[in-house]
């Protein structure tokens, strides 16, 4: 188990990147299993940033960089993926009704851009939520730990 802590960083961000576009094809562009997937990644991000060091402050830091990076991945996918249908809001002969979003407001145009808001920048911010959420958790057992080591 400890081989996979000391796995090169860049090799870390592959598989990562394989995995998290694994989970947006698995929810069809719906990144529903990216957000899921943070609870892992939280995991994995601060075993391996405590097993280098036990300075709270660089932990902190170093644990929000990496969250940060996970998310704005995910951001770029969500991006590239719906950030084309945006200009279909400045067509005037698109039809929303048919487009397969889910109607949740009382306007297709509005449930239109409800839905590319939550796709494009609310699912990440989730994402990012529950990864400092299972980083903080697992902080929270490891302070534990070394306090009964103490």
């Amino acid at each position: 188990m400890h081989k996979i802590f000391k796995m090169n960083l860049k090799i870390v961000l592959v598989i990562f990147i394989v995995l998290d576009l694994f989970c947006i094809a698995m929810g069809m562009g719906v990144p529903i299993f990216c957000i899921l997937f943070g609870f892992p990644i939280g995991w994995y991000i601060v075993k391996r940033i405590t097993r280098d060091t036990k300075n709270m402050n660089i932990i902190f830091k170093r644990t929000f960089f990496y969250t940060i990076i996970t998310s704005l991945f995910t951001f770029l996918i969500m991006s590239i993926i719906w950030g084309n249908t945006i200009s279909m809001l400045f067509n005037p002969s698109t039809d929303f009704k048919n487009f397969g979003i889910p109607l949740i407001l009382y306007d297709p145009k509005l449930s239109f851009m409800g839905w590319l808001i939550l796709m494009i920048l609310i699912s990440p911010f989730l994402q990012l939520l529950t990864t400092i959420f299972a980083a903080y958790l697992t902080l929270l057992r490891w302070s534990r730990n070394i306090s009964y080591n103490l």
